[in-house]
């Protein structure tokens, strides 16, 4: 088993607190992506922490798309004001006051009835402590990002488990194309003297040239440059599996080189049982791709 710490590209993250009365919730979800693509839903009151969070988000993921949210409370005493507009509340009066002079009805008005006025009373949001919400925002986030961390390593270590299982299974098709690749050799030698036999009957067979179009053949034919590199790549995955992270980008180049060789092989081949396993090769090549794609 592999001692590593890939991490998947997908993952989530959400982490609560509270302090002297400031609440905040703040998740961050990630999907696979070429580069780190940051997406931040930020109220207006944190406008002034979009630098200090994508540099978190930077400092701690190298690749994804990343969507953060954050949901703030402030339970405080002192979190709002309310200012009483005089002016107006003097102006309403007054014109009340000439209602009732003009229609000869009581001037009833009391002070409760002026304050439910439009505007007479603003109840307005007041100014944060920014380095307060600044702390309480680095915890929370921290928090956040350990889950979302655990969580891709959790997924990670799956997909290492079975990109190496395919890695093994590519290496043992490998080494049936290059037993069939050596009795294709064989077998042409043979069918070629038997038909050169068949064709000059009582004439005798010349072996030196039997040899020499075989050994042309095997030449043509040969996959071993093709098959010796193939399985270079692959060590040379499972190397970079074991190594320093990040290493999604390096796995997905050395994948295309895996394919490119056995394209090779399987243009050069012409017997039905090789082509039949280049095809299963392929086949879990793509299925390696596809996990390297969301790794990190």
């Amino acid at each position: 088993m592999l001692e590593q710490q890939v991490a998947s590209m997908t993952g989530y993250g959400r982490a609560t607190a509270q302090i002297e009365g400031r609440e905040m919730t703040v998740e961050v979800k990630t999907v696979n992506h070429r580069y780190l693509d940051i997406a931040l839903r930020l109220p207006r009151v944190f406008s002034f922490l979009e630098d200090d969070i994508r540099k978190m988000l930077q400092s701690r993921l190298s690749r994804g798309h990343v969507e953060f949210y954050v949901n703030y409370r402030n339970h405080r005493d002192d979190s709002k004001s309310v200012e009483a507009d005089v002016a107006l509340a003097k102006a309403y009066m007054d014109a009340i006051g000439q209602l009732s002079a003009s229609s000869g009805l009581q001037n009833d008005v009391t002070l409760s009835f002026i304050s439910r006025l439009p505007e007479v009373l603003n109840v307005s949001e007041t100014e944060e402590d920014q380095d307060a919400l600044r702390e309480l925002m680095r915890g929370v986030l921290s928090s956040a990002l350990d889950q979302l961390k655990a969580m891709r390593l959790t997924e990670g270590q799956e997909m290492v488990r079975d990109v190496s299982g395919r890695i093994e299974t590519i290496l043992v098709l490998v080494g049936q194309i290059e037993a069939r690749s050596t009795q294709t050799v064989d077998e042409y030698y043979q069918k070629l003297r038997a038909r050169i036999a068949e064709l000059l009957e009582n004439v005798p067979v010349d072996p030196d040239r039997i040899a020499t179009e075989a050994a042309v053949f095997a030449d043509k034919a040969s996959i071993a440059e093709e098959t010796v590199r193939l399985r270079s790549h692959m060590q040379q995955f499972l190397d970079t599996l074991r190594g320093e992270q990040p290493c999604g980008r390096k796995l997905d180049f050395i994948v295309q080189e895996m394919n490119r060789e056995i394209n090779t092989v399987g243009s050069k081949a012409s017997d039905a049982e090789i082509l039949s396993k280049v095809v299963d090769v392929k086949s879990e090549i793509e299925k390696i791709r596809e996990q390297v794609q969301n790794i990190e």
